[in-house]
């Protein structure tokens, strides 16, 4: 099979398409024939090899996942002993980042626990677009947040996979949303409904004297205490991820503030596919549709990486695979 391979951590230079040999499904797995993919951070992350977190978890010197990509939609080609959720021919789709990576390549076992039912309305595409990015959403918002409806809501760093799910969630609980991202990004937020947009390059929406019930972080680039200036008097701030010097104060300040004060900073702990049947709910009823900033071939996944670097993508970049 062919698959995109990174022999060394760098830039999307290193990758190589490249054929390998096709995986063979344990017990419990399945044989998923890819039909589309999508890029996470974590991909970028593990790609790149620049934080320590990722050289200790994913090889020192060079990587230990050469086949990177954890989100995946396709067809069931094979399955493995002691599979009873799937069989050849299902449509499926989930992210495999607790399970090895490999999405950037024709062919990946999974295991079944880590795959959902892809709806039959939904392309490939849409599918693959989802995983990591809408669970991060949904837990942010809901699990972690708890939000409430009619809250005050801003999304920080609202143009990408995770800011568009939720700015498309929260509107279900009719929540006044501001986002923020760069202002190439904001006419197709209105469009998804949010109410008031900020351009961060012009404007420090900590700043601003506006306050709000809930803040979703998608990058996390300040330090927490600076987010408690955006936030009503009982009001949450919850990221997704971020710069790792900033989740580490996070994880130290997050105490004190909530023992001095009535408002509360959380992380959330990305639980992968529990949410896809939600998901697909949302979708079945019209009232979720997966942003996709653009579709490339298999033999362009450099090129898609170097799209996403530069994070000037609107909602997901999609690998289209077969």
């Amino acid at each position: 099979m062919k698959a995109v391979i990174a022999e060394r951590y760098g830039t999307p230079n290193v990758l190589q398409l490249k054929d390998v040999p096709a995986p063979v499904p344990k017990p419990g797995e399945v044989l998923v024939r890819v039909h589309a993919a999508s890029v996470n951070d974590w991909d970028w992350e593990n790609l790149r090899g620049q934080l320590l977190l990722t050289r200790l978890l994913n090889g020192p010197f060079t990587p230990k996942v050469r086949i990177l990509g954890g989100d995946i939609a396709g067809r069931v080609e094979a399955v493995g002993s002691q599979t009873t959720m799937f069989k050849p021919g299902d449509e499926v789709y989930g992210d495999l980042c607790m399970s090895g990576f490999g999405a950037f390549a024709e062919y990946v076992c999974a295991p079944e626990a880590c795959l959902a039912p892809k709806p039959s309305g939904m392309t490939f595409e849409q599918a693959a677009a989802i995983p990591q990015a809408g669970m991060l959403a949904v837990q942010g918002l809901i699990d972690v947040g708890r939000i409430q409806r009619g809250q005050t809501l801003l999304l920080n760093g609202a143009g990408g996979g995770v800011g568009t799910f939720a700015l498309q969630i929260s509107r279900l609980y009719d929540a006044r949303v501001t986002v923020v991202d760069k202002g190439s990004k904001l006419d197709m937020l209105r469009a998804l409904g949010a109410e008031h947009a900020v351009d961060y390059m012009n404007e420090d929406f900590t700043r601003s004297g506006r306050t709000y019930d809930l803040i979703l972080d998608a990058k996390m680039t300040r330090s927490p205490l600076e987010y408690l200036r955006a936030l009503t008097p009982h009001g949450s701030y919850v990221t997704v991820g971020g710069h790792i010097p900033r989740l580490v104060q996070l994880g130290l300040l997050s105490r004190p503030i909530a023992r001095f004060s009535n408002k509360r900073v959380r992380l959330v702990g990305l639980k992968p596919n529990k949410d896809l049947a939600y998901m697909n709910g949302l979708f079945e009823k019209g009232a979720l549709i997966p942003v996709v900033d653009g579709v490339y071939a298999l033999d362009a996944v450099p090129d898609a990486f170097r799209r996403f670097g530069t994070g000037d993508h609107l909602g997901k970049i999609v690998i289209r695979v077969s």
